[in-house]
């Protein structure tokens, strides 16, 4: 009996799987239009739908929220009996039906024509009523559903889901959405309460820190690094100021023109000023700098530049517990 259960599940999720990959083939321009149409909108994204599909809709508002495309719920059979009213020309209506023949989204469309708010369409049925009034219209129609009596919405709801999803990531990318932004609209999330902290409070210090003299062989910068085991090790001078950083790409790129760079001083073969941070900033803003010079760990320095600690992304993002002093 298990054992039939288990091919039971493996043929959902193999439809569901088969579902989603359909999806990979029939995105077009549709799609482009689409991100187009809620990245230029002056107001919110109104999303629209009953049942299964309602609650899909729900999922792509709450991603929408949480990733900067401000977003609605609006049930139909609601909107027919006054909260059409929170719709306006600014906004953009995000409508969900597999069928596209819905009858309460369908009775719902002369209303939003005459309100001006552009409709794209989320539907397995391009030629339907909602398809074809749909100033765009997205296919997230699916071959068969999971369900065995082809009835209960399973594989035609996982598209939605999942295109859902696309648009979501589509437009967090167009904005230039960061961490920092993350963080603000999730201060209660464990990402958001991570990025909201003080890099003194996440920050390597004292042993944990990987330290290399200006005076040092890179020999011994190499065993600094395998020490401390970040990949790096910060240069600094007699009075503990940062003068350099050696990564495990330096060294690659060091044994590429040298070949034998034992004796060589760091000096050699550092990277000078490197990018860095306080420890007053949050963490939020270390992740962005990250992010946007491709780097995984900053140094921590004081106004003198004095080294005091380092941060490592991966501690930014959830590694482990953090390393408080």
């Amino acid at each position: 009996m298990a054992a039939n259960i288990l091919d039971l599940a493996r043929e959902v999720l193999t439809i569901e799987a088969e579902g989603l990959t359909t999806l990979i083939a029939k995105l077009d321009v549709s799609f482009v239009k689409a991100v187009d149409l809620m990245y230029q909108a002056k107001g919110r994204v109104i999303v629209t739908g009953v049942g299964k599909s309602g609650i899909v809709a729900r999922k792509i508002v709450a991603t929408f929220n949480s990733t900067g495309t401000p977003a609605l719920f609006l049930h139909p059979v609601e909107a027919m009996h006054g909260d059409l009213g929170m719709v306006s020309a600014q906004d953009v209506v995000l409508a969900l039906s597999n069928s596209g023949e819905t009858r309460e989204l369908t009775i719902l469309l002369p209303s939003l024509e005459r309100l001006k708010a552009p409709l794209i369409a989320m539907t397995g049925r391009l030629a339907s009523t909602l398809g074809r009034l749909a100033r765009v219209a997205i296919d997230t129609g699916v071959p068969r559903e999971a369900c065995p009596l082809g009835l209960a919405p399973t594989a035609s709801t996982t598209a939605m889901l999942a295109m859902g999803d696309a648009l979501a990531v589509a437009l967090l990318t167009k904005r230039g959405f960061q961490a920092a932004d993350f963080q603000r609209f999730h201060p209660g999330g464990s990402l958001g309460e991570r990025l909201s902290l003080a890099i003194s409070e996440v920050m390597l210090t004292g042993d944990r820190v990987p330290l290399t003299p200006l005076s040092h062989t890179l020999s011994q910068a190499i065993a600094e690094i395998d020490a401390k085991r970040l990949g790096v090790t910060l240069v600094v001078d007699r009075g503990g100021i940062l003068q350099g950083i050696i990564t495990d790409g330096d060294l690659r790129r060091a044994l590429k023109k040298w070949g034998d760079v034992q004796d060589k001083k760091v000096k050699a073969v550092m990277t000078p000023k490197p990018r860095h941070i306080g420890p007053g900033a949050l963490a939020s803003q270390a992740l962005e700098l990250m992010e946007h010079h491709a780097i995984t760990v900053l140094p921590v320095v004081d106004e003198t530049q004095k080294v005091l600690g380092i941060v490592h992304l991966h501690d930014l993002l959830g590694r482990g517990d953090f390393k408080f002093r």
